[in-house]
């Protein structure tokens, strides 16, 4: 059977066998579409093919490309050669096959082994793709004319996924393509409405959206991805203590700033850990629903909490879900970008590790500068991030004796011991 489906120019060299297939480029460009009519056009020709599709996290099969896939084979009226039907967790492929979707950060070494006979892995939104998974996959998708398809939005030339493929030594056999909206012949009008309004209202970040540029970093941001990206590890160590810290937005109306949730720890070996985001939007009984699901997840000892932000407000929803949870309350008295410094510090200092990749944070830390933060709306998840680190290590507040800021309650690690 032979499928009628029409590929954009762009894509012409993924219509050779290469053993890696590369496309990066911005928002509308038409990668994740061109993959996943490959699977369905692949599957077709060969029986019993075997994909696999990853991310480095995947929480739900919402966050897969799992309905993209489904909706090609419906379009084209394939079902029946499909399994008749969809499955709840995995698509059937004509002739035994099977298209699964995994998150990276839930294999092993070992684990990794039983994806050895699949024929083509596609790593979705591979910017986040640790060095570690891109380690563990490379080889373990060795069958004989396998393949490894990368789909990504360009984030920081230091990701692992653009050292491999855009650095000095890219792999052979490779077909490496850039690709934006301009080269999608099916570009939608409701599209090009939204990319013209961020063309006008949002031009910082308009060539990293619609052009696949790397993320802006602000001028002066005190944090930088270089070093967060240095200090990254892929297993957590012994921990000693692991909070939970919320800084709840003002509203929970549509459109209003997210609820910062992070999970952090205190290593044995004295370092501090990022271990979770979990943030959200959404009214406080959910946000506090997440935190303290959060904090059954890590087994936390307490969740941190801003007194003079809503603080009462704050441990009182939470109280009014479990009324025996440990919080911790901090309080501080200047601006939110006086209040991070000494957490960078932390970074710079190379004693600050994210176990595992967290974009969204990520972004908000690089635009956070001395003179404030240069994002859009309110840097949550950073807060959230400085609140923890303030529990875990309140011996900064001391040795950053000329910052006008206090904590309330305490019992973690010194930045200056270990």
């Amino acid at each position: 059977m032979i499928l009628d489906i029409p590929t954009p120019r762009v894509f012409a060299p993924f219509l050779q066998p290469h053993r890696y297939k590369a496309a990066f480029g911005g928002r509308g460009s038409g990668k994740s579409h061109h993959f996943a009519e490959d699977i369905v056009e692949a599957a077709v020709r060969r029986q019993g093919l075997r994909v696999v599709c990853v991310r480095e996290v995947q929480k739900t099969l919402k966050e897969s490309a799992k309905r993209l896939i489904e909706d090609k084979i419906t379009v084209h009226g394939l079902w029946p050669m499909f399994g008749g039907k969809p499955r709840m967790d995995h698509i059937v492929t004509p002739g035994g096959g099977v298209v699964l979707f995994q998150g990276m950060q839930d294999h092993t070494a070992e684990s990794i082994k039983s994806l050895e006979g699949f024929d083509v892995a596609w790593v979705e939104e591979a910017q986040t793709l640790s060095a570690r998974s891109l380690e563990f996959l490379r080889p373990t998708i060795r069958k004989p004319g396998s393949e490894l398809w990368f789909s990504w939005n360009p984030r920081n030339a230091n990701d692992p996924v653009d050292l491999f493929f855009r650095g000095l030594q890219p792999p052979d056999n490779a077909a490496v393509i850039k690709v934006n909206y301009s080269d999608n012949p099916f570009f939608p009008a409701e599209l090009e409405d939204e990319r013209r309004h961020d063309a006008k209202t949002n031009r910082d970040r308009y060539a990293h959206i619609w052009l696949g540029e790397y993320e802006p970093t602000a001028i002066g941001a005190i944090w930088d991805r270089q070093t967060i990206h240095a200090n990254r590890r892929h297993e957590r160590p012994e921990i000693r203590r692991i909070v939970v810290s919320v800084d709840p937005a003002v509203s929970s109306d549509v459109g209003s700033d997210e609820h910062g949730i992070i999970a952090a720890g205190l290593g044995e070996d004295q370092r501090g850990y990022v271990l979770d985001d979990t943030s959200l939007r959404g009214t406080p009984r959910q946000w506090a629903e997440r935190a303290i699901a959060t904090y059954d997840k890590w087994d936390a000892d307490a969740i941190v909490v801003e007194r003079n932000q809503g603080g009462d407000m704050v441990k009182h929803t939470l109280q009014s879900i479990r009324a025996e949870m440990p919080i911790v309350e901090v309080v501080a008295t200047r601006g939110k970008h006086v209040r991070a410094e000494p957490v960078a510090a932390l970074y710079s200092m190379g004693r600050m590790s994210h176990v595992g990749t967290f974009p969204q944070l990520e972004d908000q830390m690089c635009q956070m500068t001395a003179g404030g933060y240069e994002g859009h709306g309110s840097p949550d998840r950073v807060d959230a991030l400085v609140w923890a680190m303030t529990e875990l290590f309140p011996d900064i507040i001391s040795v950053k004796s000329s910052v006008d800021w206090s904590i309330d309650a305490g019992s973690g690690g010194s930045w200056l011991s270990g």
